[in-house]
């Protein structure tokens, strides 16, 4: 019965029963009128929860990895420099495409807890007179760390370096949680996929890509096939798909647009909010330290807790999962065997996120952990019965 209890890891997230139904459909024709009819009006929605009038989605059978690829290989050209700051795993992994692309890859390095280094970015940038720099790749939101970057500040100091080069954000675990202005923001290629925020299976990448953007392909000379813009836009005209699409994630995401419009994006966006708090609460109740190093900095999405000295979090997650059958995220990279990751973003609720925090109470308490039990969850009931009376009294 243990896959019956929700899961706390930053993705694949839970998925809801209604989004499960809309995936488990029969085989459809994907050159059929009503496929066409379905997959126009998708990309159109799409464009809402990415905060694009202007831009065009564009969806690719994959994850966020492969959108990662398509946006560097059709805006690029071995030996273009590119400028990425590594503060986590994310980040480091978009770091390791880019050398394996042959791109000239300028790192900044920076603690593992902060984030993207907009001023840092400003003077790097500055100092680029030959305009050597084609592209800024930032992580939104990192996993591994619990860090949630603003986007508008480095694009704040893209504009004042009166730089040219192309903004790339990694929005997969933020994108359809948080409020994403990819228009307002200047991005030039924002990056997803279906399952975090969207609540679908894994095995689609779902990009917005800017006309700014669209205009690098033919000049991009990274090789690019499976992922070529062009021949995607090319089908896409027709109502198609240059290859067969996953139509099954298609039709998903379709109903998964109608779940967050019914919620209403604010209220989704402030439901997030919520939920990372009372997460935030229940983890200073136990006495615990967040790895992000600022509350500007906190995600919304995912909280990674650093474990006492003396103790080991991957044994944390594991007991949790063999005890009571609940996963939680093990720390990745820097943070390996140092936190533990509590995810709070697409179908939850407070009920399911206070299902958790005992959870992993009783794991460390049964590990000996120097808490109290039932504190996390007291301290995030409080703040959860708070503001549901808030709400109601601004409702009356």
């Amino acid at each position: 019965m243990s896959d019956q209890n929700p899961v706390f890891i930053p993705g694949p997230t839970n998925i809801p029963d209604r989004l499960r139904m809309a995936m488990s459909m029969q085989t459809k024709d994907h050159r059929a009128p009503d496929f066409v009819e379905t997959f126009a009006p998708v990309l159109e929605d799409t464009k809402r929860v990415f905060g694009t009038a202007e831009g065009e989605i564009i969806l690719f059978p994959g994850s966020g990895t492969g959108g990662w690829e398509a946006a560097i290989t059709n805006t690029l050209s071995p030996g273009d420099a590119v400028l990425i700051a590594r503060y986590g795993m994310f980040s480091h992994k978009w770091i390791d495409m880019c050398e394996r692309h042959g791109l000239d890859v300028r790192v900044v390095e920076c603690p593992w807890g902060e984030g993207a280094p907009a001023e840092r970015f400003g003077e790097i940038l500055a100092d680029d007179t030959a305009g050597e720099i084609k592209a800024v790749l930032v992580t939104h939101n990192e996993t591994a760390t619990g860090v949630m970057s603003d986007i508008s500040l480095v694009r704040k100091a893209m504009d004042g370096a009166n730089h040219d080069a192309l903004l790339l954000v990694d929005c997969v675990s933020s994108l359809a949680c948080v409020p994403f202005e990819m228009d307002a923001w200047g991005v030039d290629i924002a990056v997803s996929g279906s399952q975090k925020g969207f609540m679908l299976q894994t095995g689609m990448a779902i990009l917005g890509v800017s006309q700014k953007a669209l205009n690098t392909m033919e000049g991009a000379k990274l090789p690019r096939t499976y992922f070529d813009f062009r021949d995607m836009r090319k089908a896409y005209v027709g109502g198609g798909y240059p290859y067969t699409p996953p139509v099954q994630l298609i039709q998903g995401l379709r109903t998964s647009l109608d779940m967050l419009f019914e919620e209403g994006l604010g209220a989704v966006y402030d439901r997030h909010v919520r939920l990372a708090e009372g997460v935030r609460r229940a983890a200073s109740a136990w006495g615990l330290s967040l790895c992000a190093a600022r509350p500007e900095l906190y995600s919304q999405t995912v909280s990674a807790i650093y474990v006492p000295s003396g103790f080991d979090s991957n044994a944390l997650t594991e007991h949790a999962y063999r005890a009571y059958g609940v996963s939680f995220g093990v720390g990745l990279g820097e943070m390996n065997g140092k936190a533990f990751r509590i995810g709070h973003l697409g179908m939850l609720t407070d009920v399911m996120v206070l299902s958790g925090l005992a959870t992993i109470e009783m794991a460390m308490a049964d590990l000996g952990y120097p808490i109290e039990l039932g504190s996390g969850v007291a301290a995030a009931q409080e703040h959860y019965r708070a503001s549901r009376a808030n709400a109601l009294r601004s409702a009356a």
